[in-house]
This record gives C-alpha cells, structure tokens and sequence, in this order.
C-alpha cells in the first residue's frame, strides 16, 4: 500500500512518514498544496493524509481539485480546527474522514486502516448525469444552468436515481433508499413521485431520460445509452 502525506510543517511530517512507514506503507511526502496535487496526479495512492492548513492552495481547495480530476484515493484530513463549519467543509469538498491535531497516531493509523479497506471507487460529491447536476450538500439541481426546484422526497429519489444511473431500480429498491422503515403505502407511489421528476427535470427542456422499463422499474439514461424507452 502507497500513502501520500501532505504536510508543511517538517516535524510533523517526518513524525507521519515514520510512523506511517512502521506500519507497513510505502509513503511519498509534499509540502505544498501544489505538489500535492501533481504528485497524486502522477502516482496511484491508496490512500493520501492532508493537512488542512497549507500555504497557498489548502486543504480543502486540494481535496476538491482531486475530485474533479477524478481522484478517489481516500483522503484523511488533519487538521487544528476543530469546529464543526471546518469538518462538514472538509468532508463536503470530498474528504473520507477528518482528524483534529493533536491526535493519537495509533487513532491515526485506525482510520487509515479503514479508509484502505474502502477502496479508492468514484464517491463524487457532486453528481452529474450528462449536462444534470444534483449537490447533496448545497441541496441543488441543475439541468445546464438551470436551477430545478424539487422537494425533499423528490430530490432524494433524484439522487438515488443519479447515484446508479443507468441501472433499472425496482419499486422496491426505491421505496427501502427513499421512504423511511415505517412506510406503509402503496408502492404506486413511486410512480407518483417518477411523474412529478419527469415534469421538472425533463419535459421543460424536451427530455426523456428517466425511463420506465416494463415489467422492472425505472432507469435514468446516461446520456450516450441508446437503449430503446418508454417515457410513458
């Protein structure tokens, strides 16, 4: 396993690099930001510890430059601040976990044992779907530059939706990631809640790319699939 850490301060650097090391892990360091950036860029991590608090570009700006090239190499923030603002910042920019200074480097180790096990897969932080964007945190969609206006349960089932898009969910599958343990109701429902998407993520600008699929549910279309619809 290959752990990049980014860190200014030499000390602490030096502290994470052996400790790190003694654990196992091969480790690359970088100082800055930037370097940070390109060295992630050029090598494939396992996993990448950054420090929050870095000259010029921080921590969070290369947590969210990381996610927009495509980088899901899970990244543990450490950082001093330890408010809640900072944390839900960083975990919002794209981080996988936050460890506040001073820490126990056994508590260190732990987390990045954790994070190791999960795998670098895509975990955007925004969504897209062709030129649709959802952001969960900022509770946001856009067809282009249009701003979409839904409601709570409609934007939950959008972002299930656009979570495996281009996969045929089930009625079912819906209702268990979007209505709550105790529902009771009908699962029509979810052709409800299907009808009122289309009415404003589609029709508006001459869509139809959330699919009824006879027989097993409903998919969202990525936008080079071809496949035959019925957006009845």
């Amino acid at each position: 396993m290959r752990v990049l850490v980014v860190e200014d301060h030499d000390r602490m650097a030096d502290m994470l690099r052996r400790g790190i090391e003694e654990d196992g892990y091969a480790v690359d360091s970088a100082a800055t930001g930037e370097d940070g950036l390109w060295m992630a860029s050029e090598n494939p991590y396992d996993a990448i510890v950054l420090d929050v608090m870095l000259p010029a570009a921080d921590g969070f700006d290369v947590c969210r430059s990381l996610r927009a090239a495509g980088n899901w190499a899970p990244v543990l923030l450490l950082t001093a601040k330890d408010a809640v603002d900072d944390r839900v910042r960083g975990l919002d920019a794209g981080a996988d976990d936050y460890l506040t200074k001073p820490f126990s480097f056994d508590e260190l180790l732990a987390r990045l044992r954790a994070l190791l096990r999960r795998g670098g897969e895509e975990r955007p932080a925004v969504l897209e779907v062709g030129d649709l964007t959802l952001d969960p945190a900022r509770h946001t969609v856009e067809r282009g530059t249009e701003r979409i206006e839904l409601t709570a349960k409609e934007f939950s089932l959008l972002e299930c939706f656009m979570r495996r898009a281009g996969d045929v969910l089930t009625r079912s599958e819906l209702i268990n990631h979007v209505w709550d343990f105790a529902f009771e109701g009908d699962s029509n429902v979810v052709d409800v809640y299907v009808r009122y998407l289309r009415e404003k993520i589609d029709r508006p600008f001459g869509r139809q790319t959330l699919e009824t699929v006879r027989g097993a549910g409903y998919r969202l279309r990525v936008e080079d699939d071809r496949a035959a619809t019925d957006p009845a």
